[in-house]
């Protein structure tokens, strides 16, 4: 029943775990190499941000849906644009974590606990200094100083902590592993296992979770 619905009320976000799913199990296929592969892997992003188009009602909060659906898109094109190119793919990421920075602060708790400030401050400093004790490698901390504060916003909003802050810690943890590529940190084979769906279900909990709060199916905090 739950499977059925998903498939009627909303078959883009289906499309995109589809997506997603093909690009991880098949992406050493020699067949699935190239262009199938970015295909598959732009797609599975990419289709969150029509799915957030296309459920966030017209409306008060219709500027903010556009925003997250921007920062979507931007990582979707990040997603394709890395494999050709790290430096252009890690341009088109920061851009798309300023959009969502945007987004975060204009919905601001109102009211943060002592804990949300603090864990907030300690994901802003954390995720660009762990970057660089990984990766040894000062563009990946000024990356991941742009990371950092989206996930920090992101912890600090009305929005659920337990799936928007939580996705984006994801996202700062997947972003991790691939730092730790770049360094003296063999964690294998974690990254290759880990990077991927940590970042794609962090995507997933952020698109959902603020959909369901624009669309008053979650309560915001």
């Amino acid at each position: 029943m739950a499977h059925q619905a998903l498939i009627e009320r909303r078959p883009w976000l289906l499309a995109s775990i589809i997506a997603a799913s093909a690009y991880y199990v098949l992406s050493d296929n020699p067949v699935f190499e190239g262009l199938w592969g970015l295909i598959a892997k732009g797609s599975a992003v990419g289709l969150l941000a029509i799915y957030v188009l296309l459920r966030v009602p017209a409306g008060r909060h219709r500027a903010d849906g556009l925003l997250l659906a921007g920062a979507l898109a931007l990582a979707a094109a990040g997603d394709v644009a890395i494999e050709l190119d790290f430096r252009a793919g890690g341009a088109l990421f920061a851009a798309a974590h300023v959009v969502a920075v945007v987004l975060y602060l204009r919905n601001r708790h109102p009211r943060p606990s002592p804990m949300q400030k603090l864990i907030g401050a300690g994901l802003l400093v954390a995720t660009p200094l762990v970057s660089w004790l990984l990766s040894a490698r000062s563009e990946a901390a000024i990356y991941a100083l742009f990371l950092g504060a989206m996930a920090a916003t992101a912890w600090m909003s009305h929005y659920p902590r337990y799936r928007v802050g939580s996705g984006a810690v994801l996202f700062v943890v997947s972003d991790w592993l691939i730092f730790a590529r770049m360094g003296a940190f063999d964690l294998a084979p974690l990254p290759d296992l880990l990077i991927w769906p940590l970042y794609y279900a962090g995507q997933v909990m952020i698109a959902t979770g603020i959909v369901q709060c624009l669309r008053g199916e979650q309560p915001v905090r």
